[in-house]
């Protein structure tokens, strides 16, 4: 069983991997895992829906209206604690 340090390096993983595979980024390795994606013009209002549909279908939780807030999806950091919260 993974810590949850290791569940945590792991999803930012993840969602790095998806971000570079889906959105322009010059070096998805640079991007910090605290800076905004949508400041950094990374994701915009659409792409934000496709973030949610990647967080539903590889992590298997579902994202409510009320958990569309800032905090939880502007950042590989705060993608994934969200998905760690919603998965406990």
């Amino acid at each position: 069983m993974l810590s949850t340090k290791d569940r945590a390096e792991t999803c930012k993983d993840q969602i790095r991997a998806f971000l570079a595979s889906n959105f322009y980024m010059a070096d998805a390795d640079a991007l910090e895992s605290h800076t905004s994606l949508l400041d950094q013009g990374i994701v915009d209002s659409a792409g934000v829906l496709e973030v949610i549909g990647f967080i539903e279908e590889t992590f298997g939780i579902t994202v409510e209206d009320s958990e569309l807030l800032p905090e939880n999806l502007d950042s590989i950091q705060g993608i994934a604690q969200y998905i760690l919260r919603k998965q406990n």
